[in-house]
């Protein structure tokens, strides 16, 4: 009876390793098809707030539920009565880059890690004073989810997704945090694009 049940219970895992095993054989060297590109953008006004910025990406999907690749980001803010000040005056810009990878569970959710690093110019225009400068730097560690307008896997269709980020690394540095060195959570939505539509149909 013991024999019985370990065959019983190696038998699928055998057949999970053989049905992985074509996988990797078949996904075996480079497909152009299986690279993308896309990213998000973002424009707001609130509060006395202007905010522009944009985070390209390009990646490779290395299989039909792994993606990984690069991020460039851009983000320009200004505020107006900065700190409650009559026209006070901030200009922050954030700029730098990372790496990325995610993980779909299922079509249409994933798990994502990501690291960037940052550099961080600020100018402070006071009302009444002479303008303050600095510039800041910081690494951050960025992990989280998001839902996906269903992802189909290497050149397929372009999707859509919406992700929440949070930065682990509690640098007092980083644009993601608040004023007081909370972390803030990251709520980006953009598009992914296949560069090679077409090239791997099969699902």
């Amino acid at each position: 009876m013991k024999k019985i049940i370990l065959l019983a219970g190696l038998f699928p895992i055998c057949l999970l390793a053989k049905a992985q095993d074509e996988e990797e054989e078949e996904n075996k060297g480079f497909k152009k098809e299986n690279l993308f590109t896309g990213g998000s953008i973002a424009l707001a006004f609130y509060n006395n707030t202007f905010l522009i910025g944009g985070s390209p990406v390009f990646g490779y999907s290395i299989t039909k539920w792994i993606d990984a690749g690069v991020v460039v980001n851009y983000n320009y803010t200004s505020y107006r009565d900065y700190n409650f000040v009559f026209n006070d005056k901030l200009r922050q810009t954030v700029y730098g880059g990372g790496a990325f990878l995610k993980i779909y569970p299922i079509r249409f959710l994933f798990a994502q890690g990501q690291v960037e690093h940052n550099w961080i110019r600020q100018k402070f225009i006071p009302s009444n004073g002479p303008t303050q400068t600095a510039e800041v730097d910081a690494t951050s560690y960025l992990i989280g989810g998001g839902y996906t307008t269903g992802r189909q896997g290497p050149g397929g269709s372009p999707f859509f997704y919406l992700s929440v980020l949070f930065d682990l690394s509690k640098s007092i540095n980083s644009p993601y945090t608040d004023a007081y060195g909370r972390t803030i959570p990251i709520i980006r939505g953009g598009i992914q694009v296949p560069l090679f539509q077409g090239g791997n149909s099969r699902r």
